[in-house]
């Protein structure tokens, strides 16, 4: 038989829990959903206006789950209420993932830079997970050497 999720594990992210790994998948459990991803709640100010922090805007399904409408670098939406963190962990279902390799590139996906606009373009369905913490990402040689300690000093006490 043929497989028919795929999890793309993005290499920046080498300190990401077993459990988000788990939980990118829920929401495949909907036959709507083509791709599924994670989020956390911004809780560091200097997030909300970092353009390097990826924001999802999504309408709430439930606690722990969104629809996704929009992922931007600017500081959105606009008002009270959560932002949220993207995670760049994706689950596809195999036919979501043919489609979207053979998407040219969007407007948007080119104007944001973020790859994940050309499948909200083409109608496509993203829903998002919201977990509790974002794992440290590794951007910078510091970001590097940090990502290096905890995973020594996971594998020490294990």
């Amino acid at each position: 038989g043929q497989i028919d999720t795929i999890i793309n594990v993005q290499g920046d992210l080498p300190t990401i829990a077993a459990e988000d790994i788990r939980a990118v998948l829920a929401p495949l459990a909907d036959p709507e959903v083509d791709i599924a991803t994670l989020a956390a709640v911004i809780t560091k100010d200097e997030e909300h206006t970092n353009p390097n922090v990826v924001k999802v805007i999504g309408s709430p399904l439930s606690a722990a789950r969104l629809r996704a409408l929009y992922f931007t670098r600017a500081t959105a939406p606009y008002g009270d209420g959560p932002r949220y963190h993207h995670i760049g962990l994706y689950a596809y279902r195999r036919s979501a993932l043919a489609r979207f390799v053979a998407l040219p590139p969007s407007p948007l996906e080119v104007r944001e830079k973020l790859e994940q606009l050309r499948a909200l373009e083409a109608g496509m369905r993203i829903d998002v997970t919201v977990v509790d913490t974002v794992p440290l990402g590794v951007d910078t040689p510091h970001d590097l050497e940090t990502a290096r300690q905890m995973l020594m000093s996971q594998f020490r006490s294990s």
